[in-house]
């Protein structure tokens, strides 16, 4: 006789939508970028009795009692995170990838100060600067951007903007740039200027531990990151830096804007860490790109344009305008034909971020149910579909089967 689920006889509304949700992930093909399938380990370990510890403060140095183990699951994640990524410290207990970089903010820059990010419709984030965002309001963001022709970086122009502003920090790592980002040229513009420089990695940090993309290490003076995404944990976030700059961020973190930390999430990212250390992660990472890159390369074979032309990582970034469909509408019909993706701003984009002119598509998640380039050839034949024919409601319905069928093949989880 099974057991009787606690949170079922406690709240069985809950329980129900959590099953609804089981279902609708299992049954769905999932490329938003940003989202990826955490492990049965990971979310063992986020669900876990850790839950109920009080943890302010740093391991040894806590001001709670009791902390006998949760020292020991702390200090076991931030050793793993430094031998991971090569660096000299690392901070697990940020709490979102946002909360990471305003103690990234708080640590290097004084409220007012002058700071340069890319510009968000060109593929930058909400706390790179956003004018509605804590990034905008508190400091002085001036932007970069890339360049029309070719939607690439231009770092001598990136250069010449850094010496026109003298910003105290400069940040690359972006959400919706798909081509590889040269560190050493950003850690060259920062000295000629004298500014911190800030790598936030939160899109491709599994792809880094994987060994498929170029890390910041050698040349960032921080580096900030989420803990899902590519690199598969649970949802959280942490901050890395050379030992140099370890007592500013840990006192940025605590006591400057957090209080005390989520050790049963902590324990989850040392789950992550070791899970990114073991050789099949490696070939996990490899097949993300080679996912990401048949699919783009399908997808424009078809009559779509890819930003920039083509994808070096895990994401690929649309422009729907030819079509003659906005983004936030190709989203729909493709959510009704069981893809899940997000519609996302293009460079020099003349729609609104809630309406956009693009589509942004991710490999992390189909690539961990096992799918390779033999499925993304027939993603793209059934996205192509429904982009082009948005209103026919039997040809969704017919995509749908179809995608629930790739589902059934590639399960989340096979046990």
């Amino acid at each position: 006789m099974s057991a009787v689920s606690p949170l079922k006889q406690t709240d069985g509304a809950i329980f129900d939508l959590i099953e609804k949700e089981t279902e609708y992930q299992k049954k769905t093909l999932r490329l938003i970028a940003s989202e990826n399938y955490a492990s049965k380990a990971v979310m063992e370990a986020t669900g876990s009795i850790l839950t109920n510890k009080y943890a302010e403060g740093y391991p040894k140095k806590r001001y709670y009692a009791g902390n006998k183990y949760v020292d020991e699951i702390e200090l076991l994640a931030i050793e793993r995170a430094k031998k991971l990524f090569g660096v000299g410290h690392a901070n697990v207990q940020p709490h979102s990838g946002a909360s990471a970089n305003i103690a990234a903010f708080f640590a290097f820059l004084d409220v007012g100060n002058k700071f340069m990010g890319l510009d968000l419709p060109h593929g930058g984030h909400l706390t790179h600067g956003s004018p509605v965002n804590f990034s905008g309001k508190w400091f002085k963001p001036v932007s970069y951007s890339v360049e029309k022709d070719t939607e690439a970086l231009d770092y001598d122009k990136i250069r010449k903007r850094a010496i026109e502003e003298k910003p105290k920090l400069i940040i690359c790592g972006y959400t919706a740039y798909s081509l590889i980002i040269d560190f050493k040229a950003f850690r060259g513009i920062c000295d000629e200027v004298g500014a911190t420089m800030m790598c936030d990695i939160s899109h491709f940090a599994g792809l880094i531990a994987g060994g498929v993309y170029p890390s910041p290490a050698p040349y960032a003076d921080i580096i900030t990151s989420t803990t899902h995404k590519t690199l598969r944990g649970p949802r959280g976030a942490m901050i890395m830096c050379p030992e140099a700059n370890a007592q500013r961020i840990d006192k940025a973190i605590f006591p400057g804007m957090q209080g005390g930390p989520l050790e049963n999430v902590i324990a989850a990212k040392a789950v992550c860490y070791h899970e990114a250390m073991q050789p099949d992660f490696k070939t996990y990472a490899a097949q993300i790109v080679k996912n990401a890159k048949v699919l783009a390369e399908e997808l424009s074979s078809k009559g779509l344009r890819l930003v920039a032309g083509k994808t070096e990582t895990h994401l690929i970034l649309l422009d729907l305008t030819a079509k003659g469909i906005t983004g936030r509408d190709a989203q729909a019909a493709l959510e009704e034909a069981g893809i899940i993706a997000n519609r996302n701003t293009v460079p020099f984009d003349t729609r609104s971020p809630f309406v956009t002119s693009g589509l942004r598509l991710g490999t992390p998640a189909l690539t961990t149910r096992g799918m390779k380039e033999g499925e993304m050839k027939h993603i793209a034949d059934l996205i192509v579909k429904v982009i082009e024919n948005p209103n026919d409601s039997a040809l969704k319905l017919k995509v749908r089967g179809e995608a629930e069928g790739l589902c059934e093949r590639f399960p989340i989880y096979k046990e």
